[in-house]
């Protein structure tokens, strides 16, 4: 669901797990080392941003490797561009005709 992506992407450390998974595939341990977080709230926000549709997870031994979700990405993105759009050309063609302060 997009509400949930919105608020998953609303936390400043779980923004920071998904930047790191964008590209390459990252266990937890090392996401949670990286972003300067103890291995229980990394894995905490990880879940959130697993079950908004934004990371994917595969189990590796003793492992979970996480990687982003582009599929999700992508629809979040699209409702945030359905959502922005009108307002962003409104404000655009109001400042065209000077209509903006």
């Amino acid at each position: 669901m997009v509400t949930d992506a919105v608020a998953a992407i609303a936390h400043e450390g779980r923004r920071a797990l998904l930047r790191l998974v964008l590209s390459v595939e990252r266990s937890a341990g090392d996401l949670a080392i990286r972003v300067g977080m103890k291995q229980p709230a990394a894995s905490q926000h990880l879940t959130v941003l697993r079950e908004a549709g934004l990371v994917t997870v595969r189990v590796d031994g003793p492992r979970r490797m996480y990687r982003v979700d582009f599929a999700g990405l992508a629809r979040l993105r699209a409702e945030l561009d359905d959502f922005w759009e009108p307002s962003l050309l409104a404000l655009k063609e109001a400042a065209e005709r000077g209509d903006w302060p």
